[in-house]
This record gives structure tokens, sequence and C-alpha cells, in this order.
């Protein structure tokens, strides 16, 4: 059955084309598989539950009709404003929200560090943009400019809300602008797109603009809500929409209720780790498998303005492909932080491909936390991130990551095992940690099955045909600093204590991993190996005396054993440094130079991101091998090979726009033989 929807129909009527629905909701109550509802101009203003799921052979869909702007709002217009000084107020009668005031909502959940005051899930929208929630009246009447925002001068558009029993009641300070005449709307509903109940599988939301939902927190411990999402749920396609002004999430795929609701925050007994395992364990004993769960398509979206992340996901976003998408500026008001920030934040992502999306001016460009085994980060183009373009935290892999653009000031942090980047620009520092303290679980190879779980002595990773830009003239220091994992924050040594977070960091290249074993080296297990050959152990073994002073036998600084663990060795060959990048000093084959064959612009007034070859003799001189499967190997926990989520092998013999390397596979993304310019616009 085709259905319609109209702004001109009535729910009353059948549906069709000549007699449309008035309303989405309507649609979706009578949808069955195989259905497809149009939806036609104009602005929904209502929470869509579809009732029903389709099957893998029989989708239901939901569209925006060809060449017709369709909105759906989670707000709603308010005209009755009144003079309060310089200022203006509403009073609304707390039944116009039903169950759900987002005024009354307090902003919670585990790892939301914001604790010094209180935000609630309302917005107030002038002409469209979110106004900035102050923590009293005054900060109404006299508002204080948030420097840290994306936008300073907006940030003195504020609003605070009173509710009691009968009432709410909103001050704003719209600077000049008259409310009365329509330019200002409230949050009014938690979603947009949203099955209420679990399970409504194979839905397909296309074309559709869609804003302004007073979504929660979305940690991995909790409902993890978005503006749209699945609600966990199978094989969905969420694709060429607008997704705006989510107060947390834009798109989510993550996890239910019922495995985990903020047990570390709100019962304070056991740590937010073991609580995460325990949500984990929890999903495997009731549908967590690749029958049930993810596979879903998100694709080809414009995502902006959201408070905490573009695409979230914990667990529900396993074996789904996340391709051509536009994520920018999100946490861009800068008024609370936590630990789930990103253009793309989530945990386990087994077998999941983040392929040829731009992200940037966002906290983190792509957080993948937890799990991260089988998953695929390639082609990405990622710039101006506040604290790095990729994290991967304490994950065991195999990971992925090929044929990105890194050119955020900090490009990569890793505080898991078994990452590769092949084929990469990195134009930012790469920052490495050690985690003993957390056990996550690594799984049965392309399975939510878990095999076993372990910490983090970090290692097993592979650097292969990568080029790393520095900045010209950059005076840092070559030697290596700590740095925090929020903000990337100088730490010294005796800063550390067992409950920070450090990582070791360099200007720009791989010579973090100076102190790491490398492919030649004496592994632990051989060592051990060797040591119980040679007879007994002695009843005391030599116990090696703590560095106090954090230095090696050279006297250069020993990070990578400040946690008292033996880091795995490290695989990196073939790599070009350009701007005097500095090199890991076991590196086979890396060519290192004190100018560039590279240059590259961002161009924001044209929105453009320029990347120019210009001396590709020195990028010619670099060709090596084809990397593939064989050479790249197995994680060392897992013991699952480097290959791609479908179980086939890798053979990176094409580069990023897809052409064949021949004569040797030239390093980073571009099989570049003479002088060329590439254009990558980022306009919406």
């Amino acid at each position: 059955m085709n259905y319609h929807v109209k702004k001109t129909g009535s729910d009353l009527n059948p549906g069709t084309e000549d007699k449309p629905f008035l309303t989405i909701s309507k649609a979706a109550y009578v949808a069955k598989p195989g259905d497809v509802i149009t939806v036609h101009e104009g602005v929904y203003r209502e929470w869509v539950s579809p009732r029903c799921g389709g099957t893998s052979s029989q989708r239901i869909v939901y569209q925006a009709a060809e060449g017709e702007n369709v909105v759906i709002s989670g707000a709603e217009v308010i005209t009755d404003w009144v003079k309060d000084g310089d200022i203006w107020k509403t009073v609304i009668d707390n039944s116009f929200f039903g169950d759900f005031n987002p005024y009354n909502e307090v902003l919670f959940g585990d790892w939301l560090f914001t604790r010094d005051r209180i935000f609630h899930l309302g917005e107030v929208y002038l002409n469209g943009r979110a106004m900035y929630e102050a923590v009293s009246l005054d900060g109404v009447r006299n508002p204080v400019r948030n420097e840290k925002s994306f936008e300073p001068d907006f940030s003195l558009y504020t609003w605070y809300a009173e509710v009691d029993d009968k009432y709410t009641t909103i001050y704003a300070n719209f600077h000049g602008e008259d409310p009365t005449k329509g330019n200002v709307e409230i949050n009014v509903r938690r979603f947009c797109f949203w099955p209420e109940k679990p399970g409504v599988n194979y839905i397909t939301v296309r074309g559709f603009t869609m804003k302004q939902a007073a979504t929660q927190w979305a940690p991995p411990t909790a409902l993890q809500e978005g503006l749209i999402g699945p609600h966990w749920a199978k094989g969905w396609i969420i694709e060429n929409n607008t997704i705006s002004d989510s107060k947390c999430c834009g798109i989510s795929l993550g996890k239910e209720e019922s495995t985990g609701q903020n047990e570390w925050t709100t019962l304070f007994t056991k740590m937010g780790h073991q609580r995460e395992q325990e949500v984990i364990f929890r999903a495997l004993n009731k549908d967590w498998s690749r029958d049930n769960i993810g596979g879903h398509i998100v694709r080809n979206n414009h995502i902006y303005n959201c408070g905490q992340a573009g695409i979230v996901g914990h667990l529900g976003c396993v074996f789904s492909l996340v391709e051509n998408n536009h994520i920018h500026h999100i946490r861009y008001k800068r008024e609370f932080e936590g630990a789930e920030v990103g253009g793309i934040k989530f945990h386990a992502a087994i077998d999941t491909i983040i392929r040829n999306n731009i992200i940037h001016d966002s906290f983190r460009g792509v957080w993948l936390d937890w799990q991260a085994q089988g998953t695929r980060v390639t082609g990405n183009i990622m710039f101006g991130n506040d604290s790095e373009d990729m994290l991967v935290e304490v994950s065991h892999g195999p990971t992925m990551i090929d044929h990105n653009l890194f050119l955020s000031e900090h490009a990569f942090k890793t505080l898991s095992h078994s990452c590769a980047l092949v084929h990469n620009l990195i134009a930012g520092t790469i920052s490495v940690g050690q985690e003993p303290r957390r056990h996550t679980p690594y799984h049965v190879p392309h399975s939510t099955s878990v095999a076993g779980m372990t910490n983090f002595a970090g290692g097993d990773d592979r650097y292969y045909n990568n080029i790393f830009l520095r900045k010209k003239n950059d005076e840092r220091s070559d030697e290596p600093h700590l740095e925090s994992f929020f903000g990337n924050d100088p730490l010294k040594p005796e800063d550390i204590n067992p409950f920070t977070q450090a990582f070791m960091a360099y200007p720009v290249g791989t010579a973090v991993y100076n102190e790491y074993p490398g492919a030649d080296d004496e592994k632990p297990w051989e060592r051990m190996k060797r040591i119980f050959a040679a007879g007994p152990m002695p009843q005391k073994p030599k116990v090696q005396e703590e560095k106090k002073d954090n230095k090696d036998e050279e006297g250069k600084p020993a990070y990578a054993s400040l946690s008292g663990m033996t880091p795995l060795a490290v695989y990196i060959e073939n790599n070009v440094y350009f701007n005097r990048a500095l090199a890991y000093k076991k590196e086979k084959g890396a060519r290192l130079y004190d100018d560039s064959a590279v240059e590259y612009t961002i161009d924001r007034d044209n929105k453009k991101v320029i990347i120019e070859i210009t001396k590709p003799e020195l990028l010619v001189e670099s060709a090596g091998d084809i990397i593939t499967t064989e050479k790249l190997g197995a994680g060392f926990h897992t013991e699952q090979l480097f290959e791609k989520p479908d179980g086939t092998p890798y053979c990176f013999d094409t580069d990023f726009f897809g052409n064949p390397r021949t004569d040797g596979a030239i390093c980073g993304p571009f099989q570049v033989k003479e002088k060329k310019r590439f254009e990558f616009s980022f306009e919406h």
C-alpha cells in the first residue's frame, strides 16, 4: 500500500494521494510490511512512533516527497510573550506538555561531568537557533558571554524556566527581537522519529528535515535516546536527512533500557566500567546477536548542532554501515560535557564500517570505545576537532583505519590494542596510553559472543604507508610529553596517580612508540619461555625497582612503563615524515624530509578542504609493498585477522578514489605521481 500525508489532509481519510492523512503518526499506525509512506511539503510537529516494522524483503519506507521540504519538529511555536522589564516571559499551562515537560526534566546520566549546575532538556529557539539556558533569572537579565562556545556572540541570548504544579514560566532575553511574531519555538517532544517499543525492524527513513528534540544524555549504560533511531532493532536505513538541534544525540543506534539505566550514578555501587560489563552480559542473555540487532545503514545525512553526539550507539551499532554523512558542530554550545561526546561515539562497533564521512568542529571526530573489533574506519575527512580526530579506547581490535585525512591539531589517540593505520594523511599528534584497571571483552570473530576479557598494556599496533605532515616552523619540543584524556592538557609525571588517565604524545609522527618493543624484539612470552627453559625460577625473583624519576637506562622519559605494564610490540614500516615529523626509532624504510610534498588548506569561506601534491617525486620514492591481510596478521588478544567485516581479506591495491596502485603502493591516501590538487566540499 502507498500512503500519502499532507498538511491539507485528514486522519479520517484513507491515506490515498487524493485523500491523504494529516499526520505521519496516522500512517505509522496503519503501516504494514511493504508499505510506502510519502509525506508532502510542510512542518509536522509530532513524534512519529512506528507501531509495526517490516521484513528484510518487505521494508516499511517513510519518505519525503521528491523535491518537497518536509520537516518533523519536536518543538512548538509560542507567541504568547509579554514584556518583563528588558526581557520577555511566557506562562504555559503544564497540560500543554502532556506527560513530558522538558523544562522540568534534568539532564542526567552516567559519565555526565557537568555537576556544578543543572541543565534541563528543554530549549528555546529564536529564528531556529537554540538559545542558552541561564542558571538563574539574573542570567537572563544580565547574560554572561560564553567564550568557549562556537558562537560566543549568540551565547548572550539566554533563557530560564520556573516550573510549579500548574504552570511553566519561561523568561528569555531576545536582545531586541520581538517574540510575538512567531519566530520563537520551544521543545515539547523527546523524539522526532523513534519507536516507543524495541524490536520494530526494517524501517527506511529518507529525505526529511528533523530537528528540535529534547533527548536525554546517552551513556552506554542507559537508554541511548536519539532524535531519530531504531530503539534496539535490526536493519534500519536512515538516509538523505537533515538532522539538527537534538539536546544530546542526533541519531542513536544504541541500547534499550532494560539492560541497565544509569546504575553507576543512581546506586553508587560498583565502578562504571563494571556496570558497563553487566550491560553487555545482560544484552547477551537477551537478544544481542547478528540475527536480532544492528545491521543498520546510516548514509548521506547532514547532522549538526547536537549537544552530545551526531551518531551514538552502544551494542546496537554492530554490523552497521555509516557512510557519506556530514557531521559538524557537535557540542557546539559548550554548555555541558562528559565522556560520551563526539561526531560519532560508538561502543561495541563490531564489524561496523565508518567510511567517507566529513566530520569537523566537534569535540572528538570518531570515538570508538570498547570492543572495536573488526571495525573499519576508511576514507573519512576530519578537521577542526577540539580533542582529536579519532580515539580508540579500551578495545582489543583488530581495528582497521585506512585512507583517512586527519587534519586536526590532534589526530589519533589510542588506549587500546591492535589498531592498524594504513595509507592515512596524518597532520596532528598521536597519543598512546595504557589501562591496567579496566578489563573489557573481546569476541569470537564476527560475532557478539564473548571470547575473553583483559586489560591494556598498549601496543600491537601497525603503521604502514602513512604520510605524517608536521606544520611548518613547528617550534614544539621533539621530546615526549604527557597529556590528559580530555582536552590534551599537559601533565607532569608527578601529577600521575592511580586514577589519572595519562597519554604520551609527540608533535607529529610515530616516535611516540619509541619505548615500545618492535617486531624483531623478544616478546614477553618468548622471554618467559627462555627463563623457564633455563631451569627453576629462584624463590625470590628480582623485582625491578620503580623508576621514580620516570627515566629509562639512557636517561630519557620512560612514560610507557608508568603503569608497570610491558607494552606489546608495534609494527611500523615504510611511512613518510614531512617537515621534521618524527619516526619510530626502529622503523624500517622510514623516509624523513625537512620539507614537504603535501600541503593542505581548510578554506572555511568556500567550505572546502584542499590538498595539494607539490613534490610528487618524494611520494614516488616511498612506493612499497601492497598492504594485505597477510602482512597485517592477527590481533594479539582476539587472534582475529585484520580482515574485512565480511571476513574476506584486505588488499589495499586501490587508493582513496579507487585508482589502482601500480608500480608499488605510494604512501598516503592518493596514488599520485604528478602535481595534483584535490578539493573536497563540506557545504550543505
